[in-house]
């Protein structure tokens, strides 16, 4: 057990997941360059749903490099930022600096000893998936104060019909370079599908945010920690040249696992789609919200 920001850290046992995440650390300077701001619409929704503003304490797991931070910041929130990787929370620092109260922990969300029911909110921006789910949900819940809210976002591709030709390309050329990662890439599913199927499942907020993002993250002692889950989506098509599209995915976590003549071949396949195509090469997206309140009854599973 160490000391680490104010916060008393003890270590867990590493996994390949949690070893797995620790990835984005390596090219934070990417990373801080190239991954989006989160939509302001959706953050004032999170505000709204958890009835929060001025002053009140909130919990942000996987800070990064703050892209969604400076977000909860500008709404005069109080934010403990967790991040394990220490490149990407020193950056954090720096573009934070001077812009509203934060505290930086750098430690796992399963390892930073935090005070029970401090929070109104946890918020967590494409990085809940990367904490062990047989403690992550439990965990939240732990911090919340009863009634609390947890408030997950994301991007997620989707299937449209302005970019499913370009989508099928791109996996095409993951299958060509990369088979065992095309394997398991995330299903692309169209907008209705998508909120179908998060609505069905929003008894337990696990198995929504688990479906969203094709994640094995959901759980059953879940349903009794949270309820009232709700979620919003906001759609947009983006395009990019080779360039613009090989930097956003070097800041994803597959790329790590590609060889440098697979990163290679893939950049070169891309180069191809976009001359093939005669424009840039498109991706359809939704950036989503999903939100779920403490149970005020105390259950736990442990």
């Amino acid at each position: 057990m160490s000391m680490n920001g104010g916060h008393w850290v003890t270590q867990r046992p590493e996994t390949d997941a949690r070893r797995y995440g620790t990835v984005f650390d390596g090219i934070a300077a990417e990373y801080d360059r190239h991954r989006p701001a989160y939509p302001d619409e959706l953050v004032d929704r999170a505000v709204q749903l958890a009835g929060i503003g001025s002053g009140d304490q909130v919990l942000e797991v996987g800070c990064g490099t703050g892209q969604l931070t400076r977000s909860l910041l500008a709404r005069g929130l109080h934010v403990t930022a967790l991040e394990p990787g220490a490149n990407l929370i020193a950056l954090a620092r720096q573009n934070l600096a001077g812009a509203g109260a934060v505290e930086f922990v750098n430690a796992q969300f399963e390892d930073a000893l935090l005070p029970g029911e401090q929070f109104q909110a946890v918020f967590s921006a494409s990085a809940f998936h990367w904490a062990d789910p047989e403690v992550s949900w439990q965990r939240a819940a732990d911090v919340l104060v009863p009634g609390g809210t947890l408030a997950l976002m994301q991007y997620c591709g989707i299937e449209e019909p302005g970019s499913k030709r370009d989508q099928e390309a791109l996996l095409a050329a993951m299958r060509k370079v990369a088979p065992d990662i095309a394997a398991h890439w995330p299903a692309y599913r169209d907008l209705d599908t998508t909120l179908a199927g998060m609505e069905q499942r929003r008894d337990n907020v696990s198995e929504v945010w688990a479906w969203l993002g094709s994640y094995d993250i959901g759980r059953d002692y879940a349903t009794h920690l949270f309820g009232d889950v709700q979620a919003a989506v906001m759609p947009k098509l983006i395009e990019h040249t080779p360039d613009e599209l090989t930097a956003v995915v070097r800041t994803m976590s597959a790329y790590a696992r590609l060889s440098p003549g697979q990163r290679q071949a893939l950049e070169r396949e891309y180069q191809a789609i976009y001359e093939r195509f005669g424009r840039p090469i498109r991706a359809s997206t939704v950036t989503a919200l999903v939100t779920a309140r403490r149970s005020t009854k105390g259950d736990d599973h442990r």
